[in-house]
């Protein structure tokens, strides 16, 4: 069977993508930090050469680089700090209300298991104890508890830790000689194949900027969603928790799910004296008509409309790249598959070319 240039050039790069992503597969682990900074890179790249040209030259890139290095970590410790003013409310409330709400649950639940043919008998005096013992431990014995479990989870800890500082590290070298880098990988490309390359880079950056601009999009409107919807029902911290939950969407599932946490324990605490409905509806109607809106609207339309994914698409990347590669796999599915899209276009469109000229 002959085959004619074009598809052998279409087998030659299926062969080298397929051996590139076991590659991935394999060294995910490894790659995680690296591949976290390099996106970080991508989007920053683009304000360190504003700094560079608004400076006309009189700004070293190092400076550049520094000042946007230190302007995103200060934006991530920023909507980090935003759980600090929850907790610093929340634990007063829960020695003084935690009590009062295991007996609202106990009342409630027993006799609505009940009506199903479920007995329980909870034991909520030594549940009290229990938790209320942990609550008034002094900051030595907090402090005790927590380096208990670095001990036991030492691999996990050194992980985190190694991360946080080799992410900023290679964030550092990546915006330092960015343009570097991008001519290195260019000169591996054989002269004859850079037209169509650049080209396909152009593409591809283009897609990748709407994408970055659409999840902006998302994220603020999620945090101005959840954050109204929260003071709607008359929860005292709505604002923190709706904008950490709408920035902490760039992470899927993750920021919504440690969103939900903090709704749930601050309207349960809050709302205690009123009984566990209401608290549980508070979350069940803001945060399931979010998530409906963010799944089925914002992202489809804002996202995947935008890079030309269809919305089952944006759901099968998720899905797959998570299956895959874990968290980073969720973390750069939809950037990849846009790049991936752009890739299938130029293919069906000179296989189409080929056909056309073959016959």
């Amino acid at each position: 069977m002959q085959f004619t240039p074009t598809q052998k050039r279409f087998i030659a790069w299926a062969l080298i993508a397929l051996l590139l992503v076991g590659v991935l597969w394999l060294l995910a682990p490894v790659l995680a930090p690296f591949v976290v900074a390099s996106v970080l890179a991508y989007a920053l790249t683009p304000l360190v050469d504003w700094l560079d040209d608004a400076g006309r030259g009189r700004i070293p890139r190092l400076v550049a680089v520094v000042l946007v290095e230190l302007l995103f970590v200060v934006a991530l410790l920023g909507v980090l700090l935003l759980i600090v003013p929850i907790f610093a409310k929340e634990l007063p409330l829960m020695r003084e209300q935690l009590p009062v709400l295991l007996d609202s649950i106990n009342g409630t639940l027993k006799p609505w298991l009940a009506q199903w043919g479920i007995h329980i008998s909870l034991d909520v005096t030594s549940i009290k104890g229990f938790v209320m013992k942990y609550l008034n431990a002094n900051v030595e014995d907090a402090v005790g508890s927590v380096l208990a479990s670095v001990k036991l989870g030492g691999s996990v800890a050194f992980a985190i830790i190694g991360n946080a500082i080799l992410i900023p590290v290679a964030l550092f070298y990546l915006l330092m000689d960015w343009d570097r880098f991008v001519a290195q990988v260019r000169n591996f490309i054989p002269p004859r194949m850079r037209a169509g390359t650049d080209s396909f880079l152009a593409e591809a950056d283009a897609v990748l900027g709407q994408y970055l601009r659409g999840q902006l999009l998302v994220m603020l409107t999620l945090a101005v969603g959840y954050s109204v919807g929260l003071a709607l029902f008359g929860l005292d911290l709505a604002l923190p928790i709706g904008i950490f939950t709408g920035l902490a969407i760039f992470v899927p599932y993750l920021g919504f799910g440690v969103g939900l946490v903090l709704a749930t324990f601050a309207g349960l605490l809050e709302f205690s004296s009123t009984g566990v409905v209401y608290p549980l509806v508070m979350v069940a109607v803001v945060y399931g008509l979010g998530q409906l809106i963010e799944s089925l609207y914002l992202t489809p339309r804002l996202v995947g409309e935008r890079i030309g994914l269809h919305p089952l698409a944006v759901i099968f990347a998720l899905l797959a790249f998570g299956q895959l590669f874990g968290f980073v796999g969720v973390l750069v599915a939809l950037p990849v598959s846009a790049v991936l899209l752009v890739a299938i276009r130029r293919i069906r469109a000179s296989y189409l070319a080929s056909r056309l000229y073959l016959g």
